[in-house]
């Protein structure tokens, strides 16, 4: 088939041709032959950036429709090649109680929901505990895309996310973060202390002081149901934040 008839079969059907990317060695060897040429090999190196990755710099600006949006369409990261669909974050916009945990899992990747499973089903009796339903707080994780084998989130992957969930704090305006588990409350607190120094007070977060209590996860209280009675007192020193 003659390469005008075919490509005029592939315009009628939708389908668009594809057509390689050159390379930076092309892009070399084509500047060397014609040197008056525009194209750079700094031309190629900046496709990716400029049309594969959307900017955060303006998720402030983002109402909740168009954060959530820019969130399912996020590819800023190398996260996005293996999920399901990202994890955005569930519950009551306008909620005292901000939930934050620390990475979907598989249930999570597969529902499109954070704290869902066994783990899920446990952080909802917590808050019960507390009288608080799941509906009625806002939950999120740091990381919107679950990362492989449920390894511990990289630093890059937590800084390509950072923004998305700073917009979801500001939209929901707590009066309280729960952070469960280590990774939440290091990287929500910017530290790289323990756990087990970081329970028992509150903390302070962002420019607004926005008080913060810490807490185990789910999934360790699970291993670990010795540690429950810890997690309760954690509960309570945060009612008693919202209280007083």
């Amino acid at each position: 088939m003659e390469s005008d008839l075919r490509q005029q079969y592939l315009e009628v059907m939708g389908i668009q041709q594809w057509v390689k990317r050159p390379s930076v060695e092309d892009v070399s060897a084509a500047a060397q032959a014609a040197p008056d040429s525009s194209l750079t090999v700094s031309d190629v190196e900046s496709v990716p950036r400029s049309l594969d990755r959307r900017s955060s710099e303006d998720a402030h600006t983002l109402d909740w429709p168009a954060l959530e949006a820019r969130v399912a369409a996020c590819t800023q990261c190398d996260l996005h090649q293996g999920r399901t669909q990202t994890v955005f974050g569930v519950g009551n916009r306008q909620a005292d109680w901000m939930i934050i945990g620390e990475a979907p899992g598989a249930e999570e990747d597969r529902q499109g929901e954070p704290f869902v499973g066994r783990a899920g089903q446990l952080l909802n009796e917590m808050l019960r505990a507390v009288g608080l339903a799941r509906e009625s707080v806002f939950i999120a994780n740091i990381l919107k895309c679950r990362p492989p084998r449920n390894r511990d989130p990289l630093p890059a992957e937590v800084a390509a996310c950072e923004a998305w969930l700073q917009r979801q704090i500001e939209l929901v305006d707590p009066r309280l973060i729960l952070a469960v588990g280590r990774i939440a409350a290091q990287n929500l607190l910017k530290t790289e202390a323990s756990i087990g120094k970081l329970r028992g007070k509150v903390h302070s977060f962002g420019e607004h002081g926005i008080p913060l209590v810490v807490t185990y996860h789910p999934a360790y209280l699970l291993r670990s149901p010795t540690e429950k009675r810890k997690s309760w007192q954690d509960l309570q020193m945060a009612r008693s934040v919202i209280q007083g």
